[in-house]
């Protein structure tokens, strides 16, 4: 009956959503910025400014996974012998 007790394993679930949120919104602005300077800069320019972008959404993305997957559960001490 302990099991009732213990913390529901929600953080997993809320950084998977955060980062997969994170990385598309980045997607949707590095086409958005895509798009944007199709007539004003050459594409040499154009794609090494989208590819920032992008460099950013993967790493943000997987810093917010990394850290929103990791365990909340603490270590349980050790039971006390009793006499």
């Amino acid at each position: 009956m302990n099991i009732l007790l213990d913390a529901a394993p929600l953080a997993g679930g809320i950084g998977v959503f955060a980062a997969v949120a994170f990385l598309f919104i980045f997607f949707a602005a590095a086409f958005v910025v895509f798009k944007l300077l199709k007539r004003t800069v050459r594409m040499a320019f154009r794609i090494t400014i989208v590819f920032i972008i992008l460099a950013v959404a993967i790493m943000g993305s997987f810093a917010l996974w990394a850290l929103g997957t990791g365990s909340s559960e603490r270590p349980r001490p050790r039971p006390t012998r009793a006499r």
